[in-house]
């Protein structure tokens, strides 16, 4: 079809489409509202990889610019690992989301000359500072946002959204400075209405925490867990409605089952069944062939970097396999003797060392509700792939006639 897919795998949920989380949206919203009252407030999002954090910081924002008269910021920090670069892009970041807005001049007008235009048409700026200057404003960072605030009356606290700090989080200069922020408010005779959202694995929250345990009583945390299957309808519902797109009630609890409440899976597959339509009626077969299509891609994107890349062992490739694709059997779900009933001699030699493996690389988990020695694949979609992996597998060891 020639309409654009309503689906974005690539990129944060669209505010339109977003669905659900209303507990979440709440619990940031009062945290952004304290810091309104001249106090300090540092948020933690964390929730599994694909969950939606960046959605639903990026809702949230939007949400309290328009109806809480908030000055707000989002910042995709990526494989930044400095603090001052850090600091440097947050600036960036609160100049250049505010081009459209009233107090926008009054911004350009604190940092002067050192704001420059890029692009082939001046269309984005950043700030050109020497390294001394650049040494400032990390030090100065709270006297800054200060006077920031001080020339914007409309707004009445500011919130910093640090997204993805997977760099950072191991920066024992970045837990320390997060720490120095607080106390610096809270001693302080001049107050400062800021919010600070942070956003990232649990992994990295430890991280910050073994550095820096102070940071335990500091963060507030905000868990994003999966969409309930009502909420992921909703999402597939509204996303196909807003291009007069047709599906059937059992088409879409497929692509439900499989999405698993992760929005980024519900996008991959929404995207991929899309492209297999050649009308606005969605149909059975456009739907199975976009969930195999899907499988493909998640696959590559997330499977084959992490995965295939460890597995230098012939053995455990052959593991994987056969217990992605078994002979007269579901093994979405199986035990330790399920498996070794699949392997040969060799293979069970090694069969504890790679389960100890894929879980550590999170493709299998434990499966406590089925019992001990039980074991299940983190995503059913993880399980298609390996699946459809053996196939070529299998394909090209078969000698040709």
């Amino acid at each position: 079809m020639e309409l654009a897919s309503p689906f974005t795998p690539w990129m944060p949920v669209p505010v339109e489409f977003f669905v659900g989380r209303i507990p979440e949206i709440e619990r940031l919203r009062g945290i952004i509202r304290d810091s309104i009252r001249r106090r300090i407030k540092v948020g933690f999002v964390t929730g599994e990889r694909g969950i939606g954090k960046s959605s639903l910081v990026s809702f949230v924002r939007h949400l309290t610019e328009r109806e809480d008269e908030v000055l707000g910021c989002h910042v995709l920090l990526g494989e930044i690992s400095n603090l001052s670069e850090m600091t440097v892009k947050t600036f960036e970041h609160l100049l250049r989301e505010s081009e459209q807005k009233p107090w926008y001049g009054n911004l350009i007008k604190l940092f002067g000359t050192h704001v420059k235009k890029i692009g082939l048409f001046g269309i984005s700026l950043e700030l050109d500072l020497s390294k001394d200057e650049r040494i400032d404003l990390t030090r100065n960072f709270i006297s800054h946002l200060r006077n920031i605030l001080s020339k914007v009356p409309e707004r009445k606290t500011i919130l910093l959204i640090l997204d993805d700090i997977n760099g950072l989080a191991s920066s024992m200069e970045f837990a320390n400075w997060l720490k120095s922020i607080v106390d610096e408010i809270a001693v302080s005779s001049q107050s400062l209405s800021l919010c600070i959202i942070i956003v990232g694995l649990e992994e990295r929250r430890q991280q910050l925490l073994a550095l820096q345990p102070s940071l335990a009583r500091i963060f507030e945390l905000i868990e994003i867990k999966p969409w309930s299957d009502d909420e992921c309808v909703e999402f597939f519902k509204k996303s196909f409605a807003s291009v007069s797109g047709e599906i059937d009630e059992l088409d879409l609890e497929l692509m439900v089952e499989f999405s698993e409440g992760f929005p980024v899976l519900a996008h991959e597959i929404g995207d991929a069944v899309w492209r297999q339509a050649s009308s606005l009626k969605i149909s059975s077969g456009d739907v199975g062939r976009g969930i195999f299509a899907a499988a493909q891609i998640v696959g590559r994107k997330f499977l084959q970097p992490q995965v295939f890349q460890e597995l230098h062992s012939q053995r455990y490739r052959s593991i994987l396999r056969k217990v992605s694709q078994p002979k007269g059997t579901d093994l979405s779900r199986f035990t330790r003797a399920d498996l070794r009933r699949l392997l040969n001699s060799e293979e069970i030699r090694v069969m504890d060392n790679f389960l100890r493996k894929m879980k550590e690389l999170g493709v299998l988990l434990s499966d406590s509700e089925a019992g001990k020695g039980a074991y299940r694949f983190t995503r059913r979609l993880y399980r298609l792939y390996f699946s459809m992996e053996a196939k070529t597998a299998r394909r090209k060891e078969k000698p040709q006639e």
